[in-house]
């Protein structure tokens, strides 16, 4: 990142393509800094990029999904091969946030401060997962992923209500559901370093999905939208196919979801 520079999309670009995870940690928590310092300024630029592939390291090894080996909790090896998983999982929601910053050039400055906040969230999260994995003898990339995240920042680069929708609501919100149950399952393992961290990311968690609610609804709202139909229809359009539930409702409530959205998403799966 040039120091120099103050356009806050250049910045955020610049974190983006960013290959190094520890670089890429140094930046954004530094973009964060520096916006919320009032050092960056808000300059639309008049073409931003697709990226099919954001910054990233050359490894680990992207296979499909149903590839990645299930994790017995149990184990030590289980348990690094869980880390991993979402070691990688974080990454990606490093970019995803950058994304949401440099794509979406024409939203309040609310919207900005919101974004760079969870980036930087997210960069504290991977480091302390990379930093688990390192205590144990492992780095991020050793193991196989797989790159079911990004592929939706690239099925909604055209449109900031339909990121908003499907990113922070749909694919952000399945931690929430299934966290609880890996804390749990953990228990018995005297991990009480592994489960703090992940209560950490939890917490977080429920903060990011309702910062994506907020701006969905509100682009609903702009849009005449009504925001409940509106979501179901975008599920259906763009995730054919995928698994929902089972929910953690009390959760979602927290972050934003509607009794009656819940409701809605019970009943339709």
């Amino acid at each position: 990142m040039n120091d120099e520079n103050t356009n806050l999309f250049e910045q955020a670009l610049s974190c983006l393509l960013q290959q190094s995870p520890a670089e890429k940690v140094q930046l954004t928590l530094s973009l964060h800094k520096r916006l919320r310092d009032g050092e960056l300024q808000l300059q639309p630029q008049s073409a931003v990029k697709s990226l099919a592939v954001p910054g990233r390291p050359q490894k680990p090894e992207l296979v499909d999904p149903r590839d990645v080996p299930r994790r017995n909790f149990s184990s030590l090896k289980g348990r690094l091969s869980l880390v991993h998983a979402i070691a990688h999982i974080e990454f990606n929601a490093i970019n995803l946030a950058l994304d949401a910053v440099y794509r979406f050039q024409q939203m309040p400055g609310q919207y900005y401060s919101d974004w760079c906040r969870v980036a930087a969230e997210e960069a504290v999260h991977f480091t302390m997962l990379s930093d688990y994995l390192e205590e144990h003898g492992v780095a991020y990339g050793d193991l196989t992923a797989h790159n079911g995240l990004w592929e939706m920042a690239v099925k909604t680069d055209f449109d900031v209500m339909t990121r908003m929708a499907l990113v922070p609501r749909v694919l952000e919100a399945r931690g929430l559901d299934v966290t609880p149950g890996m804390i749990e399952k953990l228990q018995s393992t005297g991990d009480t370093q592994l489960i703090s961290i992940l209560q950490k990311i939890f917490d977080d968690e429920i903060g990011h999905v309702k910062i994506g609610s907020y701006w969905y609804k509100t682009l609903c709202e702009e849009r005449n939208l009504e925001p409940q139909q509106t979501f179901l229809e975008l599920i259906e359009k763009y995730m054919q196919g995928a698994r929902f539930g089972p929910f953690d409702t009390e959760a979602r409530l927290q972050a934003g979801f509607s009794h009656e959205e819940m409701q809605s998403l019970l009943s339709h799966f």
